[in-house]
């Protein structure tokens, strides 16, 4: 008997319109959490997937490029002059550099790079393995302008004003629906009422 008094309030609480939304949110969020995760391990890197964000690597890489990084050890890089050498991922202060490695040399015990944008005039300044996030294997052509996009002010304001919109149009239809049949209630209570005299 308790067992199922608790299986029938368990029920009624999952078939309630907040609990599935908020399970639903919870499903959503953890699959992208196990996504990235399984994404990183699989690519060895922080960094699996990054938007280009600046034209110094056209034509081969346009902005909003999606690319695809793998970790990889110093070594296998191949740098070589004239759109041979491989695209890697490197820090600059904070910033991630996606440049093609033009150069390569190993000192003291560690390899140290010089890149070069395809569309830029010249070569960046060295730098050395520990810098390095890994090297592009793949491309996906666009799908970056939604990211590029929602970093701006004017991207961040649409996607909350979106949330707040979906909020509304989710839960107000209900909140009404309540309203009207407390109206309904009432009404209801005083004909009953009014007949009774």
């Amino acid at each position: 008997m308790g067992k199922s008094l608790t299986w029938s309030k368990l029920s009624r609480a999952l078939k309630n319109s907040y609990v599935e939304m908020a399970l639903l949110s919870i499903i959503f969020l953890g699959s992208v959490f196990a996504f990235w995760f399984a994404v990183k391990i699989a690519l060895r890197t922080d960094y699996p997937l990054l938007v280009v964000a600046s034209t110094s690597m056209l034509p081969t890489l346009d902005v909003s490029d999606i690319i695809i990084v793998q970790g990889t050890n110093a070594s296998e890089i191949k740098a070589a002059p004239e759109l041979e050498g491989d695209i890697i991922v490197y820090y600059r202060s904070s910033d991630r550099i996606v440049h093609r490695a033009i150069d390569k040399k190993f000192e003291n015990g560690t390899w140290y790079f010089q890149t070069k944008g395809d569309n830029n005039p010249g070569p960046d300044p060295w730098f050395s393995e520990k810098l390095l996030v890994g090297k592009v294997i793949g491309v996906i052509p666009l799908i970056g302008n939604v990211p590029l996009f929602i970093r701006t002010p004017l991207g961040t304001v649409l996607i909350i004003l979106l949330f707040i919109l979906m909020l509304l149009i989710e839960y107000v239809p209900e909140l009404w629906g309540k309203q009207g049949q407390e109206q309904e209630s009432q009404i209801s209570q005083n004909l009953s009422v009014w007949r009774n005299h």
